[in-house]
C-alpha cells in the first residue's frame, strides 16, 4: 500500500520478456539488437502497460552477451490485468522469433489469474460419469446424481462471484469453491440415493422411500457438511483476508450443496419413481441380497466382510494401521510453505520458458526481485543516502562487472532508484537464490534485521515489499496458524459430534483419527511433492515448497 501511494506505476505487476541470440551471435550484435529493440517498443504499446525497459538501458545483458532481458512494468495490479494484454505482450514478441531468437514470456503477471475450465476438468467430470454408472448400473441415477452436484455448483459460484462486487475475491477463491462443491455435491447426494435405492430394492413405496432416506442419510448430509462448513470457516483464523474470503467462499457452496441434496433431490426422486429400483438380478439387487444375509452372519457385501476381518483382531488392526499412519505422517514436521511462482509452471508453458531461460543465463534471483521502499529521505541529501542503503545491502562495485565486496549473503547487487519527489527512493534486490528458496527467506529476514541501522543512519523510514516478499510473509503467516486452526477445527468439530451422538468416546476416537490422517496426508505431500518421493511414477515435474493454502 506504501509502494502503491508513493509511485502507483511500481505497485503494478511486472512482467519480463528474455531473449536469447542464435548460436554465433550476441544480442549485442547490431542486427540483433534492433530486433530486440524493435519487440520493446511493440510491448510499449500493449493494452495497460506503464513502461517497458530496454535491456540496453537497464545493462540487463548476459555476461557472455547471449541473453538480454526487458523488463515490463503494467499500470495495474495482477487481479486487474486484461486476458488481452497478455496476448498482445505475447504478440508482441513475433519479430524476434521470425528472426530466430529465442524468446519466452514470463514474470508475476503470468500464471493463473482466476477459474479455467479446460480439458483436464472435462475429463474428471466424465470420470465421474462413468464412476457413478458403474456405481448405480443405471444412467437415470448417474444424471440424477451429477445433476443435483451441478445445480449447487451452479448457484453457488454464482452467489459468490456476485459478492466480488462488493469484496475482493483471489483467483483461487472461485478454483477452490468450484473443486470442493463438486466433490461433495456428488457426495451428499450418493448418501441419499444410495439408501432410496436399497430401499426400492426392498419393495418400499417411492414416495415413503425418499422421505424416510432423506430423514436418515440426509441426518448425515447436514452433519458431515456442518463439519467441512467448520473446517472452511476456520481459514478465517489466519488472519489474511483472501484466504478468509476463500474459506467462507468454499464453505458457502458446501452449504448449498447440503440444501440442494435436502431440498431438490428429494423432489427428483418423487418424479423418478421406482424407475431408480435396481432391476431384479442386477449389481444393485444383488448387493441388497448381501445386506440381507450380512444381518445372518454369513456372506454380505464386501464391505461386511472386510468389517468383519478387521474386527475380529481388534487390537493388531488398530496397532497396524497406526504404525501406517504414523510412518506416513514422519516427513510432515519438514513441511515448507511457500506460494506459487512460474517455477512451478508446466514445463512447455511460457512463463515456464521464461522463468528457466532466465535462471539459466542471469541466475535464478532474476525471477523473485525484492524491493526496499525508502520513504522520509531528506532531498538534499536523498541521493546519497539511496546510495548508502544500496552499499549495505549489495556491497560496494569492485571493477570487475558482477562483483561486490560486502554487504548482505546471498545479494546478487542492488540497484537504487529516485523517485521524482525527491523523498521517496526504490532500492531493488536481486537474490543469489530463487523466489521459493530458503535462502531467500533469509535474505527477506536479515534485510529486515538491517533496517534499523539504516533508518538511525539516514533518517528514512524502510521497508522491504515485493511479490517476493509478500508471498514469503503469507507462508509464514500461514505456518504459525496451522497449530491455532487445527485447534478452533477440531474443538468446533468435537463439541458438534457431542451434540450428535452424546457421548464423550466417539467425538474423541474422530478427533484422534482426523489427526492421525492430516499428519499423514501432509507427510505424503511433503514425500512426493517437496522431495521428490515416487515423482517420476506420479508424473510430478517439478519439486519444492507446498502451496500455502
Amino acid at each position: 500500500d506504501q509502494l502503491d501511494a508513493a509511485s502507483p506505476g511500481a505497485a503494478g505487476v511486472g512482467a519480463q520478456i528474455v531473449f536469447v541470440a542464435p548460436d554465433g551471435q550476441t544480442v549485442l550484435d547490431p542486427a540483433v539488437a534492433g530486433v530486440v529493440e524493435q519487440v520493446v517498443a511493440e510491448a510499449e504499446r500493449a493494452p495497460q502497460v506503464a513502461a517497458v525497459v530496454s535491456p540496453f538501458d537497464s545493462q540487463a545483458v548476459s555476461p557472455d552477451g547471449r541473453a538480454a532481458l526487458a523488463t515490463v512494468q503494467y499500470a495495474v495490479p495482477r487481479e486487474g490485468l486484461e486476458a488481452t494484454s497478455l496476448d498482445a505482450l505475447q504478440a508482441s514478441t513475433a519479430a524476434a522469433e521470425e528472426a530466430g531468437l529465442q524468446v519466452a514470456v514470463g514474470g508475476n503477471a503470468f500464471g493463473t489469474t482466476g477459474v479455467t475450465i479446460g480439458a483436464t476438468e472435462f475429463i474428471g467430470v466424465a470420470v465421474a460419469v462413468l464412476v457413478l454408472v458403474l456405481t448405480f448400473g443405471s444412467l437415470l441415477a448417474a444424471g440424477m446424481n451429477l445433476l443435483t452436484a451441478v445445480v449447487g455448483i451452479g448457484v453457488g459460484m454464482g452467489a459468490l462471484l456476485l459478492t466480488s462486487n462488493v469484496i475482493t475475491l483471489s483467483s483461487s477463491a472461485p478454483t477452490l469453491a468450484l473443486m470442493i462443491g463438486l466433490a461433495v455435491g456428488i457426495d451428499y447426494t450418493l448418501f441419499i440415493l444410495s439408501r432410496h435405492r436399497t430401499q426400492l430394492a426392498a419393495g418400499m413405496d417411492p414416495e415413503e422411500s425418499a422421505a424416510r432416506a432423506t430423514g436418515t442419510a440426509g441426518s448425515a448430509v447436514v452433519f458431515a457438511g456442518l463439519t467441512v462448513v467448520i473446517a472452511l470457516s476456520g481459514l478465517a483464523v489466519v488472519g489474511i483476508p483472501f484466504l478468509t474470503v476463500m474459506g467462507v467462499g468454499a464453505a458457502g457452496t458446501v452449504l448449498v450443496a447440503v440444501l440442494v441434496a435436502l431440498t431438490l433431490l428429494p423432489a427428483l426422486l418423487g418424479f423418478a419413481g421406482s424407475r431408480l429400483a435396481p432391476k431384479p438380478g442386477s449389481r444393485a439387487a444383488r448387493r441388497e441380497l448381501a445386506d440381507a444375509q450380512e444381518s445372518t452372519g454369513t456372506g454380505g457385501s464386501m464391505g461386511a466382510r472386510w468389517t468383519r476381518l478387521v474386527t475380529r483382531r481388534p487390537l493388531l488392526t488398530v496397532v497396524a494401521v497406526l504404525a501406517g499412519l504414523v510412518v506416513l505422517a514422519l516427513p510432515a514436521p519438514q513441511l515448507q510453505l511457500a506460494l506459487p511462482d512460474n517455477s512451478t509452471a508446466a514445463p512447455d508453458s511460457p512463463e515456464r520458458r521464461a522463468y528457466d531461460l532466465i535462471s539459466e543465463n542471469f541466475g535464478p534471483g532474476l525471477n523473485g526481485p525484492l524491493v526496499v521502499l525508502v520513504e522520509g529521505l531528506d532531498p538534499g541529501t536523498a541521493e546519497q543516502s539511496v546510495g548508502t542503503i544500496a552499499v549495505a545491502v549489495g556491497g560496494t562495485p569492485t571493477g570487475t562487472p558482477g562483483e561486490f565486496e560486502g554487504g548482505l549473503d546471498d545479494v546478487a547487487f542492488a540497484q537504487p532508484t529516485l523517485l521524482p519527489d525527491g523523498s521517496t527512493a526504490i532500492v531493488t534486490v536481486i537474490p543469489e537464490s530463487g523466489p521459493q528458496e530458503e535462502a531467500t527467506n533469509e535474505l527477506v529476514a536479515d534485510l529486515r534485521a538491517l533496517a534499523p541501522d539504516l533508518e538511525e543512519e539516514t533518517g528514512a523510514d524502510l521497508a522491504v515489499t515485493g511479490q517476493t516478499a509478500v508471498a514469503i510473509d503469507v507462508s509464514d503467516r500461514l505456518g504459525d496458524a496451522l497449530l491455532p486452526f487445527a485447534i478452533v477445527v477440531v474443538g468446533l468439530a468435537l463439541v458438534l459430534l457431542l451434540l450428535v451422538f452424546r457421548s464423550i468416546l466417539v467425538p474423541i476416537k474422530a478427533a484422534v483419527g482426523f489427526l492421525l490422517s492430516v499428519g499423514a496426508s501432509f507427510g505424503a505431500v511433503v514425500a512426493v511433492f517437496q522431495r521428490g518421493w515416487f515423482g517420476d511414477l506420479l508424473g510430478v515435474s517439478a519439486t519444492g515448497p507446498v502451496i500455502s493454502f
